[in-house]
């Protein structure tokens, strides 16, 4: 492609339209830019899987909520229990031995700032940076034993009934063992209808250390979306996906959705109650 079409394709991407700006994250590995309005929150029960030749782990119950704290900003906690379960597969020692487990795993905290607001150009820019915070058992394979961090850049545009959100970040993990990690995903959404909306996502990791289901990179194709209730500011998120590349991985995501808050002004319509997000995940 020469460098002429390239600034074509580049130019109809960002001149669609600044639409009304939505959100992503959950039931998808990739997130999104976009805060929780000032003053709104959002609470989700979930429950997802994940797996490799190495080990099976299976989250649930687990309990997330966010805040819009501040101005595009929102802080983030999630407190997830968890099954590990080892292969004790020969193929795999000594990264997938030990029995099979149950309890409480490490927490998650984290901040989404929104640097640029999405216009008729630009996309959204902005980071959700986490601590993952130590309150698991390491010794029977529920967390790491030590805090780390995921630092990553996202981007949201919005495009007619099309959502697009990539990006990606790097994760520091100081825990023998374990290894820093790069990790990066690209995520399209469309509106099916009032009710429906479904997306794919490619999604790829580096490896994650030998004391890790993900000992080697992986990448996978996820398929999922969400299905809005009557009331629209609750929803059922859905996701699955395996690997095409790489160690041999699955993931799967189920969970339940609501998102209440003040706004200055009533809705102008069902569905707007939240303002220019209330179609949140239409927020992860």
């Amino acid at each position: 492609m020469t460098t002429k079409s390239l600034k074509l394709a580049a130019f109809i991407f960002f001149s669609l339209g600044a639409l009304r700006l939505q959100a992503q994250g959950p039931p998808f590995q990739t997130d999104d830019p976009v805060p929780v309005d000032l003053h709104h929150y959002e609470f989700y029960v979930f429950a997802s899987a994940g797996g490799t030749p190495v080990e099976r782990d299976v989250t649930g119950p687990a309990f997330e909520f966010n805040w819009g704290a501040i101005p595009r900003i929102q802080l983030h906690a999630i407190l997830p229990w968890s099954v590990v379960a080892p292969s004790n597969n020969a193929a795999y020692l000594p990264s997938g031995s030990g029995p099979t487990e149950f309890g409480l795993t490490d927490a998650e905290l984290g901040a989404k700032i929104a640097f640029f607001k999405e216009t008729r150009y630009i996309p959204q820019i902005g980071t959700f940076t986490m601590l993952e915070v130590p309150t698991g058992d390491a010794q029977k394979g529920l967390g790491v034993g030590k805090a780390w961090f995921k630092f990553p850049v996202w981007l949201q545009k919005n495009i007619g009934k099309w959502l697009l959100d990539g990006g990606g970040g790097y994760a520091v993990v100081p825990q023998t063992g374990y290894r820093n990690f790069s990790y990066g995903g690209f995520l399209a959404k469309y509106t099916v209808s009032d009710r429906l909306e479904l997306g794919a996502e490619v999604f790829s990791h580096g490896a994650e250390g030998d004391a890790t289901p993900q000992i080697r990179p992986s990448t996978l194709i996820d398929f999922g979306g969400y299905y809005h209730f009557h009331n629209p500011n609750e929803q059922l998120l859905f996701c699955y996906g395996r690997s095409v590349a790489g160690l041999t991985e699955n993931y799967a995501y189920v969970g339940m959705y609501w998102t209440w808050g003040k706004d200055k002004s009533p809705p102008s319509a069902p569905g707007e109650f939240l303002g220019p997000q209330g179609n949140r995940p239409v927020r992860h």
